[in-house]
């Protein structure tokens, strides 16, 4: 039995039930403030009742609108999307440039049985260069979204492919990475973000959190205690609340989680415990790996990998693993690729000149001086300025030992390897036929110093990757390795003060 795709279908609307869920999600945003309205109103006075009935009255109507103005179809060609009734809008993207589709269930979709379906597509800039596009159907049947990510990734694969084909697991998730969370900055802000609301709404609702007899309490026991006491007690607890809520938001985030290679080829990720999230990338469309590794990811020896993919936006979604051991990270974007590990991400890598070296060296130990210099210049006996002559400086060498460390390329058989960064390591394996042009910049400082930057410009992620600080002789030839024939007519060309020079292959 085969899966074929439907083709010209008719104008569709979203599942009926998005009358209910549409304006109880809508509802559920105003809720702090439709609860300020009513508490903070006088006892007897029904303005504020009338003021929030006539709100959630206007959501409920926004929501019917919604559903009744959208429509959508698939036809040979094209995905269409009409939506808006005082504001219209006519969306249509062709079938060829769809990169990625993405599934997203709230727990509120998850009940009605609904998903959210997020076409990512590229459509053509003037620049020449792929930007990435996106359509939301905001909500279908659980059962039409897996058709239409299965229709759209890939029709001729899948309707040749028997359905009953078993996908091929990747990677699921272990519950032993959850000694990651804690180093992640995203999850500490997520921390910090929601506790911060949280506060916020209890505060507009007349409600102190600090006037509770258990944090009051503990207020003053800290208060009479000495300073150093207090400033420690206090960092500790917020140090406990962030490690908590930390493991609780990646436990929310990462359950279930799964990779995937599809019977069409295509990579998927699912994972969600309340949002249910399924990303799923064309293996046609996938340009290369990345794999990051914040400081503090980096010292527990973690890292996370990421999908580069045209239609993928470099920030948003891509993400291949949660943060995981480091050899497990490569490994996972070693699969994703379909390559070895020491043929990707684990490439023996090039060292950069020593003029990079110095580089780093100057630009870490300057701004370090500079400070030192201005303590001490404020007043040579203060402690204070001794202490950071003994920190800052030696943190500054470091810094710069680890960035200079941290550089180097590869050309492999099929990639380009390039690795950059010290507070926030970056490894990119890029295919060298998703590379369609390369950018040169050298500043005055670079010239004098003799090296150079190359990008190599890509329609994935962040549609470039730098190969920082390297001979110019050596930036044309690896440029000229990856794009045969495109730099002929400028092998004679010098660098010249503050030169930037693009080129770009238009035939990829």
């Amino acid at each position: 039995m085969t899966d074929t795709a439907p083709l010209n279908e008719a104008w569709r609307r979203l599942d009926p039930r998005m009358l209910v869920v549409g304006p109880v999600k809508n509802l559920m945003q105003l809720l702090p403030f439709l609860l300020v309205v009513l508490l903070t109103g006088r006892s007897g006075n029904l303005t504020q009742v009338w003021f929030a009935v006539g709100g959630a009255a206007v959501v409920v109507l926004a929501g019917v609108l919604r559903w009744r103005t959208t429509r959508y179809r698939i036809t040979d060609e094209r995905v269409e999307l009409h939506t808006g009734w005082l504001r219209r809008e006519r969306r249509s993207v062709p079938r060829d440039r769809i990169r990625t589709v993405d599934l997203n269930a709230s727990l509120l979709h998850r009940i009605f049985g609904l998903s959210v379906v997020q076409v990512g597509s590229a459509t053509g800039a003037s620049s020449g260069l792929d930007r990435s596009a996106r359509m939301d159907l905001d909500a279908v049947t659980t059962a039409e979204a897996e058709r239409l990510r299965r229709v759209l990734l890939d029709r001729a694969s899948v309707a040749a492919t028997p359905s009953e084909q078993p996908s091929v697991e990747i990677a699921r998730l272990d519950w032993a990475w959850l000694r990651f969370a804690p180093l992640t900055f995203s999850a500490l802000a997520g921390v910090g973000a929601l506790g911060g609301a949280v506060f916020n709404l209890l505060v507009e609702a007349g409600v102190d959190p600090r006037d509770v007899g258990v944090v009051a309490d503990a207020a003053r026991s800290v208060a009479m205690a000495p300073l150093w006491v207090g400033i420690g007690l206090a960092g500790a607890a917020l140090l406990v609340v962030a490690v908590v809520g930390a493991v609780v938001l990646f436990a929310e985030r990462w359950y279930g989680y799964r990779l995937t290679r599809e019977p069409d080829g295509s990579l998927r990720v699912r994972h969600g415990l309340l949002t249910k999230r399924s990303l799923s990338v064309s293996h046609e469309r996938l340009r290369g790996a990345e794999i990051t590794e914040p400081l503090l990811l980096r010292a527990g020896r973690g890292a996370q990998a990421r999908a580069l993919s045209t239609g993928l936006r470099d920030g948003g979604s891509g993400a291949l693993a949660p943060p995981a051991p480091r050899a497990e990270t490569h490994r996972v974007a070693a699969a994703a690729l379909r390559a070895d590990p020491a043929e990707v991400t684990r490439a023996p890598l090039r060292r950069h000149p020593r003029a990079a070296f110095r580089r780093r060296l100057t630009r870490a130990v300057l701004p370090a001086a500079a400070l030192v210099a201005g303590a001490w210049l404020v007043d040579p006996w203060w402690a204070g300025a001794g202490v950071t002559s003994l920190v800052l400086l030696p943190a500054a060498v470091w810094l710069a030992v680890d960035r200079y460390r941290g550089l180097g390329h590869a050309l492999t058989a099929r990639h380009l390897v390039t690795r950059i960064g010290g507070l926030r390591r970056s490894t990119v394996a890029l295919q060298r036929e998703g590379v369609i042009g390369w950018t040169f910049r050298q500043s005055i400082f670079q010239r004098r110093a003799g090296v150079v930057t190359a990008e190599a410009v890509t329609a994935a992620g962040r549609g470039g990757y730098l190969v920082l600080d390297v001979a110019p002789d050596d930036a044309v030839a690896l440029a000229d390795a990856v794009t045969r024939d495109l730099f002929a007519p400028f092998r004679s060309a010098p660098m010249r003060t503050s030169t930037v020079m693009t080129l770009q292959n238009t035939k990829k």
